[in-house]
């Protein structure tokens, strides 16, 4: 598969949002983390000439999930969120209304879990459960490209300081990731450019103890 990848950054702390298809020119695609701004996503899908198949969250951080009431409403899309953060979803404005944050919830959404297999628009995508950033955190594995959400980014992972995060789960999804995937599978993370496992493995500061 010649996997088509498409990146926006949107809110203000430029969250990765990502529109997958089977290929350039392909009229259909899976939104991965809709983090804000449903209609500037409208707007990008029409001008690739691509219509939303599905909906994806990777974890329930109010900047990975912003937009995703208004686009699902807007398109009637089927969305799917790790079954651990489900209630986040459905509770979203009680959840983060203590952060002085407005989120939208939304509680029609499909949970998915590790293990689980989802096919929208000609994309096969696996789910692999990688908690420690969040508790219910997934991933999404498809043509040796890894959307990892705020597990592991370029030169960096994710924080572990927020309600439900922990170092040592976190490193143990990262080892996972790393003996399950080739070091070549593009990592395609919640913020900041595409890197790989092989360099992250290699060079990241923070895996120093994967290298040991």
């Amino acid at each position: 598969m010649t996997l088509a990848v498409d990146r926006y950054e949107l809110g203000p702390v430029g969250t990765n949002c990502y529109v997958v298809r089977a290929a350039r020119g392909a009229r259909e695609g899976v939104v991965i983390d809709p983090g804000d701004d449903a209609a500037r996503l409208r707007l990008e899908l029409a001008r690739l000439g691509t219509s939303c198949s599905a909906i994806l969250i990777t974890h329930c951080h109010y900047d990975h999930i912003g937009a995703v009431a208004d686009l699902a409403e807007a398109t009637g899309v089927p969305v799917h969120v790790p079954l651990g953060e489900q209630a986040i979803l459905a509770q979203a404005d009680e959840v983060y209304a203590a952060f002085g944050v407005r989120v939208r919830p939304y509680r029609d959404a499909s949970t998915i879990d590790g293990g689980d297999t989802v096919t929208f628009a000609g994309v096969e995508l696996e789910t692999i459960d990688v908690p420690g950033h969040s508790p219910g955190h997934v991933a999404y594995h498809v043509a040796g490209s890894l959307f990892s959400g705020d597990v592991l980014f370029a030169g960096s992972v994710g924080r572990t300081d927020l309600p439900g995060g922990d170092w040592e789960t976190l490193l143990a999804s990262i080892r996972l990731l790393t003996e399950r995937f080739p070091p070549e599978t593009v990592v395609y993370p919640g913020h900041g450019a595409p890197t790989t496992l092989g360099d992250e493995l290699r060079a990241n500061p923070f895996l120093a103890e994967l290298r040991a």
